[in-house]
């Protein structure tokens, strides 16, 4: 059926407010005109490259103007976008063009090393293109790095766009799975349409007048988040800093009058929270602040709303049903309400949330269970993985593998999770990549890797470590062999080593047990 192109929303906006900035990133000042042009230019181009509608074209940089560019490129020209977290270890970096099939990869100029090293390993990749005035080069006879600039020289600026199906795919949002490789949800133009409707209608009604600033990164949340204030012909703030900073953020609250902080993890709310700097910037622009990616401890947010007023809203979500499950209103963020504050919200427009026992029942209020979701807005399945598809949608619902219960209300509380998943400041961690990786140095016999209370991060990993008999290595070089193999926010924060791992009569490690003495005393098990 047909629908809608993505990349609508940013071509009406050119034309209803085509002088009024789009992007601003440091110095950097983009009119919606110029956006839209640059859009349609680097869309051309790709068009040229040969790429077919449906072919997928990856990103791997920081945040910076040209990932907004090249997602609605990819979109106006039918292709799909797949972005990539900058953290991610180059070897995952290889995985996830190689399953995905990515025949396009649009890379900061920082990452120059790790694409070298990459290159003669990817099998549909032909073509790179370097944000950062590179010169043309190639390696070996098939794979050839551009210069962005490039693109935009022999792109065409003139209005197109392919007509796409409702079903097309527009985002590939790898995440990690069961079996510790990442795995890409589909998600659809009609989904991330939905979601965009959404996030205006539950979350914040984003207006013409709204200047969010972006400081976590755009291949994610901040990215989708990116979509209502572009249809709305807001303006998009994009931090020119290489780390987040709660001094930088408020210096560009003050200087933009910046409306919304339209996605943050946890992590980051602590941070502003905590900063000093705050009081010596004038932030009483800022209506909205939305946070999710990970659980917020109660007490962190009734000093966020003392500090900033009444102005956070959660979303609850995954990458399977992205950002929209449930959510908590700014209205319902009331210090007159504190066991609310403990809650995920009540469930979003368009969303059905059911508590479900091992067998697919439901249950009634206040009885825990394992949390699943049936809307429009659930992906589409996983790419070229039927058989974790399966196992994720049963009869129609989406299995989240978190565990909580829905109160009379209809406000859901998270306890824990059915799998095995960390994460930390936002960040999904599956233990079994960094056990895996545990497993190849020579010392280590047997590992077990679970997440243990942070008060900064959420989550931290841990990882539990029985040594080889006449081997010796260190708590250090045990977390420096992981940073060598692994995205530096997947690596341990701290090991203990043990003479053996507890185990039921079956042999299986009982992580579970591991985990729950630190855990004890925590109201969630995340």
């Amino acid at each position: 059926m047909a629908a809608m192109n993505l990349g609508y929303m940013l071509s009406r906006s050119a034309a209803a407010y085509p002088n009024h900035p789009a992007i601003i990133y440091g110095d950097l000042v983009l009119t919606y005109r110029e956006f839209n042009e640059r859009v349609n230019r680097v869309a051309s181009a790709l068009r040229q490259l040969g790429l077919e509608r449906g072919d997928r074209v990856a990103i791997f940089s920081p945040n910076r103007p040209e990932i907004l560019e090249v997602l609605f490129a990819a979109w106006k020209a039918g292709l799909t976008a797949v972005p990539m977290n900058f953290r991610l270890h180059h070897d995952e970096v290889r995985y996830i063009l190689n399953h995905s099939e990515a025949k396009v990869l649009v890379f900061a100029g920082v990452y120059q090393a790790d694409i070298d090293r990459i290159a003669g390993d990817l099998t549909a990749t032909r073509t790179a293109v370097c944000l950062d005035g590179l010169e043309n080069k190639r390696h070996g006879n098939s794979f050839t790095v551009l210069d962005y600039r490039e693109l935009l020289d022999c792109g065409d600026a003139a209005e197109w766009m392919a007509p796409v199906d409702g079903d097309d795919l527009a985002w590939l949002f790898y995440t990690s799975g069961t079996t510790g490789r990442p795995k890409g949800a589909m998600l659809t133009h009609r989904i991330l349409l939905l979601v965009a409707l959404n996030a205006c209608a539950d979350i914040y009604p984003f207006a013409h007048d709204d200047i969010g600033l972006h400081a976590a990164p755009l291949t994610h949340g901040s990215g989708i988040y990116a979509l209502p204030i572009i249809a709305k012909g807001g303006t998009n703030v994009i931090l020119d800093a290489p780390r987040f900073d709660p001094e930088t953020v408020f210096a560009s609250i003050e200087k933009h009058r910046v409306t919304v902080l339209p996605f943050m993890a946890p992590t980051m709310v602590k941070r502003l929270i905590e900063s000093e700097a705050r009081t010596t910037y004038d932030l009483r622009s800022l209506r909205c602040i939305v946070y999710g990616g990970a659980p917020m401890y109660v007490e962190d947010l009734v000093a966020g709303l003392k500090v900033f007023g009444p102005v956070f809203a959660q979303v609850y979500g995954q990458g399977e049903c992205l950002m929209t499950i449930t959510g908590l209103s700014r209205e319902e963020h009331d210090l007159n309400h504190p066991a609310r504050l403990a809650s995920a919200g009540t469930p979003r427009l368009g969303v059905q949330v059911c508590i479900q026992d091992s067998d697919g029942n439901a249950l009634p209020p206040g009885t825990v269970g394992e949390i699943t979701v049936r809307s429009d807005l659930v992906m589409k399945g996983y790419w070229r993985n039927p058989e974790a598809s399966a196992e994720a949608m049963v009869n129609g619902w989406l299995r989240t593998g978190d565990i909580g219960y829905m109160d009379e209300q209809g406000y859901l509380y998270i306890l824990d999770r059915t799998k095995d998943m960390i994460i930390s400041g936002g960040n999904n961690i599956y233990p079994r990549e960094v056990e895996e990786v545990l497993l190849r140095h020579p010392a280590v016999q047997e590992v077990c890797v679970f997440g243990v209370p942070d008060a900064e991060w959420g989550e931290a990993v841990k990882a539990m470590v029985v040594l080889r008999h006449g081997h010796a290595v260190t708590e250090d070089e045990l977390i420096a062999f992981c940073r060598s193999q692994l995205a530096s926010y997947k690596k341990p924060r701290s090991v203990d080593f043990v003479e053996e791992l507890p185990k039921n009569a079956y042999g299986k490690v009982l992580k579970r047990d591991l985990r729950a003495k630190y855990w004890e005393g925590q109201t969630r098990m995340v």
